[in-house]
């Protein structure tokens, strides 16, 4: 037997970036400046702790109690597995696109239409839900009263600021998204940290009491109906293999970052949870249902006016990155399924602007359909946001998921992932814990409520139905998938060539087609 350390490095080791793009069939075209720190920041405000433990804190008090802190635990474990299986896909994989490409190269073309379309649609709604969430913020900064018409304006007028910012260009991104990093930072753990500790008005057995949320029934189920206080935070990280082939050492550096995103976001969430409900002046009120925004008021009672209001500014600032980068992200997305003539009105949606180098039309769509969505929640029942909040959340499990069970159905097929990490013997094991997790967390978000109302307690899965339908009559009568000539289904041969250190043929044209393409 051969002594470990004598042994040669395999070629998929040493294989430099346009290498390993020409493996792919890709030539290197995009200009290489993102580093780990630049990589992580991408995910990290995106998956916005910050966001994410506002928007929804108050809606976990009232369904699970101070114990739906414990979410942040469960779900923070199952999204590692997650971003673990998704490390070793864009290690073998460091290209554009991020569930879009690993599914097609996974599985096949039709497969990753379907993926990417409930994935676009999940995106877009969780651009309307970040800036409805985020017009408290700026109510409370101009000590506006909260009424439907103020959530309106004030959700608009977030989404405009953004899409003026994102026609200006990549450079404007980054520098926002630098400053929404170190808002985040700010807003979560120092903040989180002062709460903690000097603020304290509860102890910390408060998080083993559920303050009677669950009435006569089962606290089980109360703590179930909370799930969505962790399920909403950790995503995002998908965000990092985004823009793979603008890292320096992609198959490398993404797998890390991911991993930075969900550990990082996790413990600011964790800080920010438990801040809030130890300095709530009132937890009864919150638990209660009685105060459905709560933290401006916790803030003020903590830090003062003054401090209150700088949060604010801190709090509007991640909120404003936030909404910048998901509709950058789903710009892009859109751009890319236009460019392959993949989506009506394609040849406008794919459209460059001349200046700023932005899909321009692709970005206006990613702003006029949360527009609408907000008209449509202004005029709908108090709880719809919440309900098409679950919407976003399903159906991006479900894009996620449906890279897990891709990857899955290539270990079963003798897939062994070439890229430079590796998750090695306990790949397969990992792979299945994730999807199990995935399925379980997909059933939370869909379960039914049980108000009485059809329309009301099925929301989650008529919205997903809709989407879903709507993607597959469309796959099915334009055949979309007929006109691209990208690869797909090749995950073993591409290992293969990896480990051989062989390109792709016709490489100088671009992406070359595989000659068992499957659909």
């Amino acid at each position: 037997m051969s002594n470990p350390k004598n042994r040669s490095v395999p070629p998929a080791e040493r294989l430099g970036d346009s290498e390993h793009l020409a493996v792919l069939g890709y030539q290197d075209s995009f200009d290489r400046s993102m580093s780990l720190w630049a990589n992580f920041a991408l995910g990290f405000t995106y998956l916005s702790p910050l966001v994410g433990v506002y928007s929804l804190f108050a809606v976990a008090m009232a369904a699970g109690g101070p114990p739906s802190i414990f979410w942040i635990f469960i779900v923070g474990s199952g999204q590692m597995l997650v971003a673990l299986v998704f490390g070793e896909v864009v290690s073998q994989y460091p290209i554009h696109g991020g569930i879009y490409p690993w599914t097609r190269r996974l599985w096949g073309r039709r497969y990753a239409w379907m993926a990417a379309w409930v994935y676009i649609w999940a995106m877009i709604v969780t651009i309307t839900a970040v800036a409805q969430f985020g017009s408290g913020f700026l109510a409370s900064l101009f000590n506006i009263e909260l009424t439907r018409g103020a959530t309106l304006g004030l959700s608009v007028a977030l989404l405009l600021v953004a899409l003026f910012l994102n026609f200006t260009g990549t450079k404007t991104l980054a520098k926002v998204a630098r400053i929404g990093l170190a808002a985040e930072l700010v807003g979560v753990i120092a903040v989180g940290l002062y709460l903690i500790i000097f603020q304290r008005k509860q102890g910390f057995g408060i998080f083993f009491d559920s303050m009677g949320v669950q009435g006569s029934g089962s606290y089980g189920a109360a703590f179930l109906g909370a799930a969505l206080a962790g399920l909403f935070l950790f995503y995002g990280f998908e965000a990092c293999g985004d823009v793979a082939e603008e890292v320096a050492d992609p198959a490398r550096r993404i797998p890390k970052a991911m991993v930075m995103t969900i550990v990082v976001g996790g413990i600011s969430a964790l800080f920010s949870f438990a801040g809030y409900v130890m300095a709530a002046p009132d937890l009864a009120a919150i638990v209660a249902g009685r105060d459905t925004d709560p933290i401006p008021a916790i803030l003020e009672s903590s830090l003062g006016v003054v401090g209150a209001k700088v949060f604010l500014l801190i709090a509007i600032t991640a909120f404003l990155s936030c909404v910048l980068s998901l509709q950058a992200a789903a710009s892009r997305l859109i751009f890319s399924f236009a460019r392959d003539g993949m989506v009506p009105g394609h040849r406008w949606l794919a459209k460059v602007s001349g200046t700023a180098k932005v899909p321009v039309n692709a970005l206006i769509l990613a702003c006029s359909i949360p527009l609408t969505l907000c008209l449509i929640i202004y005029s709908g029942p108090d709880t719809l946001l919440t309900q098409i909040t679950s919407f976003a959340v399903l159906g991006i499990y479900l894009a996620f998921q449906s890279v897990v069970l891709a990857s899955l159905r290539q270990r079963m097929k003798g897939w062994r992932p070439a890229g430079p990490f590796s998750l090695g013997r306990l790949g397969f094991a990992i792979n299945v814990a994730a999807l199990a997790y995935g399925v379980l967390a997909m059933v939370l978000l869909a379960w039914p409520g049980n108000s009485g109302v059809v329309a009301s307690d099925w929301t989650v899965l008529i919205g997903l139905a809709v989407v879903a339908g709507s993607g597959l009559l469309y796959l099915l009568t334009a055949k979309p998938d007929r006109r691209s000539t990208a690869p797909s289904g090749d995950a073993i041969e591409v290992a293969r060539r990896l480990q051989a250190g062989r390109p792709a043929t016709n490489q100088a044209d671009g992406p070359a087609e595989t000659p068992a393409a499957h659909r």
